[in-house]
């Protein structure tokens, strides 16, 4: 590569400026690299545009811009480039916005191709994957998958604004960095891995390989961690908010960029350059394919610097710069020049010493004025970065995060005299009477209050717009069955009522006697019960139990009778004579017994609700919630695995009614959550029946265009799968999975996306049983 074969010069080049780009009337707020046209990169800013720049053939070195893409009705604050595919050769531009927006573009057409709605909030940040995965980050403290136009799935987990997110080059790995302080780590929609050690907001992450990220924060630090969880180093240089990163080509060098006007080059785990800026807030950074590296700021300018001598700026253009940067003023409450005791600086002569290392600051008194110099190495003298002055009176522009959100200003209210004071947070774009009313509701206040705070806000931000005069924004926050024994769960020899169509005998033939070719397996459109029972043997273990109950829940003769008579009915083939309304709610109260004794009655349970009266029963209208809940409560992880199995098998057989049905899908996402937890319980009756619960949402499914339940019908089978042995549970799973991306392109991808190719192959050589192998294979097929 360009780099390898410079590693041994690479400390000898300093990079200088190339070029600056003005077009941007506001912050520049994001930068990404584009593959098409070579060279190209996007930027987008506060004054609600993206740009598309090409580095043109002028001596001056610069970039044309190509055009200027609109979309969104509020600022810009983030972008990334989607890969190309055979759908669009060139690639995706998507941008995120204030309007809680995603707006995705092609290269050639400035309006949007589709724009991604969801998100609760201002969209700051965005990473691409494979397949076109796209991840955004949002202020509602949320991040979310997007695949072809559609939400597939919400991360949620953090409790404050998700400021930065990348998608990690192994399949279905995926960061999260909040305002919370901690950094995520999510597959398949869990979070796997918190991490936590920056003791301020996470800005900013950066992939280094597959096991490896950087992190910045505004504590002023970038952290180096393990995807395992270790932070094996951390870098302090900043002196302020860092607000973004990048990672060279090598995978070892990188740059940060920040709120103390400075881009850094980080070489071999040091600063090797700091490059200061005239604009206090360097809001981005992005490295082009031939090395050079661009920065936005709060000045609107993009400024893009090298380190190859043919690109380097014309001689004048520099002088400008550094003229530019010597006029700046610094105001010494930002703290990135340490504290300033006037009296005690010495004089002009302290800049004839040379300095100890690039990017060292030098401040010198020259009669009432203080000036700040930098060191340059490559130079071999003293730059001067600014004058330092006094905190101004004057009202300046100042992006400030409440409660995790940017702001332009945070107001402090009194309403009453001694009372507590309220915040109350402004941006200029807004209306000041919308925002005084929206303060008032928030706060319980009486609407009397409406014209003095509206007026308020109005004699504090008069005659003030954010735009191109006031760019220094920074961000304050930003925030085996034993013989004739009744054990629950067990097959026996008895099958009672029906075989289990999934492990019956005859059920599938062996893969001698058929073409492989035949796909027998998905999709599957009805649902798999739980059909097997001995009678006899469950009620001999429900009057042993009852007889040993506490005095509530023990029933006479008579209530145990009612009991039989109504586990006779639902297993007869005839189903004469129905249940009656009085057998059932007794069922349901007996349902309640204490948990230890409790799974009998969940085994009768578990029958009864094949049954079409009782399905209705049960699961229609509020009782269906109650019967959800209930099993969901016997369902946590803490109980008893018996309970867990029982329950489990109760809401696969749920799905043999019209009633049933419905009530599972309305609370999908409620129960497969919880289910999904079981996969760590070590229990294969309890795997087998996790993977039919997600085979029969699956099969419901199936012929839905519901992207948002596919998704985690694919989430929980995966996870799932990294945990499930045994192999009549892998084998559901796998149908699962068939039958979830069968004919549906969008839920292949995600799949695709999500890793479940490379998880699932080394199912495709199991032997015995058969099935599994050729139903992995198929699944395997169908996501080629």
């Amino acid at each position: 590569s360009l780099w390898a074969g410079r590693d041994k010069c690479i400390l000898l080049n300093s990079y200088k400026l190339r070029c600056s780009i003005p077009g941007h009337e506001m912050d520049v707020r994001g930068l990404a690299t584009a593959a098409f046209p070579e060279g190209a990169f996007v930027s987008v800013s506060r004054d609600r545009t993206g740009r598309i720049w090409v580095p043109n053939s002028s001596p001056d070195r610069g970039f044309t811009e190509m055009h200027c893409m609109s979309g969104h009705s509020n600022f810009v604050s983030c972008v990334c480039f989607i890969a190309p595919n055979d759908t669009y050769p060139r690639g995706l531009i998507a941008t995120g916005g204030n309007d809680n927006n995603i707006c995705v573009f092609t290269l050639d057409n400035p309006q949007p191709l589709y724009t991604l709605k969801g998100h609760k909030n201002t969209v700051c940040t965005l990473s691409s994957g494979k397949f076109g995965t796209l991840l955004s980050g949002s202020w509602d403290t949320t991040a979310k998958v997007w695949l072809n136009e559609k939400c597939m799935m919400t991360l949620q987990g953090h409790s404050a604004a998700v400021w930065a997110v990348v998608i990690l080059p192994e399949q279905g790995l995926m960061l999260s960095g909040s305002a919370d302080k901690t950094i995520k780590l999510w597959k398949a929609g869990r979070c796997e891995n918190t991490y936590t050690g920056h003791e301020d907001c996470v800005r900013g992450l950066a992939v280094l390989n597959n096991l490896e990220f950087f992190s910045c924060s505004n504590d002023g630090s970038i952290r180096r961690w393990l995807v395992t969880g270790e932070c094996v180093h951390v870098y302090y240089e900043h002196t302020n908010y860092i607000y973004s990163m990048a990672v060279f080509p090598n995978s070892e060098d990188f740059v940060s960029t920040g709120e103390d006007r400075t881009l850094r080059i980080w070489r071999k785990g040091e600063c090797a350059q700091t490059i200061r800026l005239p604009a206090q807030s360097v809001w981005c950074c992005c490295i082009l394919p031939n090395g050079d590296i661009a920065v936005g700021a709060s000045d609107g300018i993009i400024r893009v610097f090298t380190e190859a001598e043919d690109r380097i700026a014309s001689a004048e253009d520099i002088q400008a710069f550094e003229d530019e940067l010597s006029k700046t003023t610094i105001d010494p409450k930002t703290g990135d020049l340490g504290d300033i005791k006037v009296e005690e600086l010495p004089g002009r002569e302290h800049l004839d010493e040379p300095g100890n290392r690039d990017g060292q600051t030098r401040l010198i008194k020259d009669g009432d004025k203080v000036e700040a110099y930098q060191w340059s190495v490559s130079d071999g003298r003293w730059m001067k970065i600014g004058d330092v002055v006094g905190g101004s009176n004057q009202q300046t522009s100042k992006s400030v995060v409440y409660e995790g959100k940017e702001y332009d200003y945070v107001f402090t209210i009194d309403i009453n005299e001694g009372g507590p004071s309220m915040k109350l947070p402004y941006n200029v774009t807004e209306d000041p009477w919308l925002t005084a009313h929206n303060f008032l509701q928030k706060n319980d206040l009486s609407p009397m209050f409406l014209d003095q705070v509206a007026n308020f806000i109005i004699e504090n931000t008069k005659g003030h717009v954010v735009g191109p005069a006031q760019q220094e924004g920074g961000d304050p926050f930003t925030g085996t069955t034993l013989c004739n024994r009744y054990v629950p769960g067990s097959l026996g020899n008895n099958t009672g009522f029906g075989a289990d169509p999934f492990t019956g005998g005859g059920a599938y033939s062996s893969a001698a006697l058929r073409p492989t070719t035949t796909n027998i397996y998905f999709p599957k459109t009805d649902g798999v019960t739980f059909e097997q029972a001995n009678i006899s043997l469950i009620m001999a273990k429900l009057k042993e139990l009852n007889a040993g109950a506490p005095q509530e829940h023990k029933l006479s003769e008579e209530l145990l009778e009612s009991i039989d008579q109504l586990l006779v009915s639902v297993c007869a083939s005839n189903s004469e004579p129905a249940p009656t309304l009085q057998q059932i709610n007794l069922l349901w109260k007996a349902t309640h017994w204490p948990e230890d004794i409790v799974f009998p009655v969940l085994d009768i349970l578990r029958l009864a609700v094949r049954h079409p009266q009782v399905n209705k029963t049960l699961c229609g209208d509020a009782e269906g919630v109650q019967l959800c809940n209930h099993l969901l409560s016997l369902m946590r992880p803490e109980g008893r695995p018996a309970n867990q199995m029982l329950a489990l098998r109760t809401l696969c057989n749920c799905f043999s009614g019209r009633h049933g049905r419905a009530l599972l899908m309305s609370q999908r996402e409620t129960v497969l959550l919880q289910a999904a937890d079981l996969a760590s319980v070590c229990n294969k009756n309890i795997h087998i029946a996790l993977a039919t619960l997600v085979l029969n949402y699956a099969a419901c499914f199936h012929s839905q265009p519901d992207l948002e339940a596919k998704a985690q019908c694919l989430s929980v089978a995966s996870r799932a799968l990294e945990t499930v042995q045994d192999k009549e549970a892998v084998f559901r799973l796998l149908v699962a999975l068939g039958t979830t991306v069968s004919s549906d392109q969008t839920a292949r991808d995600l799949a695709r996306s999500l890793g479940v190719n490379s998880q699932i192959s080394k199912y495709s050589s199991v032997s015995d049983p058969s099935k599994v192998a050729e139903c992995c294979q198929l699944v395997l097929k169908e996501l080629m």
